[in-house]
């Protein structure tokens, strides 16, 4: 059993343990600061509310400094696992508008990745119709529990600036935008002006 370091919580310290070699991550341990991982105990999930503290801690950290391309983070009272937030972009042609966005996250977190979808339409390569993303870094053969959400949506913030035409979800999109960027980005811009958010002032 390997202990690693999430994050510090005040007095505080949340260790993930990992079994086989460090492979396979099995438990969430909290532990006075300082006192390192107890490697022989540890609260796994059945025991532990662990998605709900560990996504309340990140909801108000993010909501206490938030970066500059999100706005109006916010979840529910009653269900702290979802989450609801506005993304601006600041690169051409997204940058027009803002995108409205949902963050689900699994009873498993932080084993599980959490889930994005956008609930304003997008013209984008890497979001589909239904407003499903492909964001490598959630993907479940990429997932590491040690990732906080905040490195999720800088990772989202990046692929709605700059899309990634190795892995689409729409192809259609792709191509076009490889074989005609100024089209691209004109659809893309008209898409955005019909269909976007307005930015906060």
């Amino acid at each position: 059993m390997e202990g690693r370091l999430r994050e510090r919580r005040g007095a505080w310290d949340v260790f993930i343990l990992y079994a086989g070699g460090g492979e396979k991550a099995e438990k969430v341990q909290m532990v006075p600061s300082g006192k390192g991982p107890l490697l022989n105990c540890g609260l796994g999930l059945e025991s532990f509310p662990t998605s709900s503290l560990l996504t309340f801690w990140e909801l108000e950290d993010l909501q206490k400094k938030p970066p500059p391309y999100l706005r109006n983070l916010s979840s529910s009272d009653a269900n702290v696992l979802v989450w609801h937030a506005l993304l601006l972009p600041d690169q051409p042609p997204y940058h027009l508008k803002a995108f409205n966005l949902c963050i689900s996250f699994p009873p498993e977190y932080p084993f599980r990745p959490p889930m994005i979808k956008f609930t304003t339409k997008i013209y984008h390569p890497n979001v589909d119709e239904s407003g499903h993303v492909c964001l490598p870094i959630i993907s479940s053969e990429n997932w590491k529990p040690c990732t906080k959400t905040c490195q999720v949506l800088e990772a989202l913030n990046v692929l709605v600036n700059r899309p990634n035409i190795r892995e689409p979800l729409r192809v259609d999109l792709a191509d076009l935008l490889t074989e005609n960027p100024e089209l691209f980005r004109k659809n893309a811009e008209e898409f955005t002006l019909q269909y976007g958010v307005d930015r906060p002032s």
